[in-house]
């Protein structure tokens, strides 16, 4: 493993560590972390993964406008808050983020929605503190081709150069490109 990789290891575990007593819970969504190279900047999104069916009775639920409503705060997933780590700044769109280590949240909108990028970590995922926000950011809404019945997030190249935020579940992807600041 290179330097930087254990680095990145080392700082993953250290934020992830002191979360309260409450954070420890038992969980009922798996949780993943998806990273990657962009130009250079290794980027990584650490999440919980609720399923679109109810844990407790096993209905299928409405993910958008209903479990996850329409213009509020949503934490971008399950349990602990969403993480993203860089380590190096990167842009979106004109919102400068720093390298290090920050909570990703989303606002949803039946016609887009925007992502958020908060200062505040090391928490349970509700509820979010909007004050806390670095940057606010458009997100492209669109459908998917094939539904997923569990929230998936993907870091992907962007063919005009950069990355791109993937957020899928249900029937809806939202997309935020993003570069690394040179």
């Amino acid at each position: 493993m290179s330097k930087l990789k254990l680095a990145f290891v080392v700082t993953v575990v250290a934020i992830l560590s002191p979360l309260p007593a409450f954070a420890q819970q038992p969980r009922t969504s798996p949780h993943e972390s998806v990273y990657g190279r962009v130009d250079g900047a290794l980027v990584s999104i650490t999440y919980g993964r609720p399923y679109s069916k109810n844990p407790r009775g096993g209905e299928i639920r409405k993910v958008w406008g209903t479990l996850v409503p329409y213009g509020k705060a949503w934490r971008l997933g399950a349990d602990e808050a969403t993480i993203l780590l860089t380590n190096k700044p990167l842009m979106f769109g004109e919102a400068e983020v720093p390298a290090g280590a920050y909570t990703l949240y989303l606002v949803p909108e039946e016609n887009g929605g925007k992502l958020a990028i908060s200062k505040k970590i090391g928490f349970w995922g509700i509820p979010v503190d909007e004050k806390q926000d670095l940057a606010r950011v458009d997100a492209k809404k669109e459908p998917l081709e094939k539904p997923n019945d569990q929230l998936a997030i993907a870091l992907e190249p962007n063919p005009a150069g950069g990355g791109v935020i993937k957020i899928m579940w249900e029937g809806t992807q939202y997309s935020v490109p993003f570069t690394v600041k040179k």
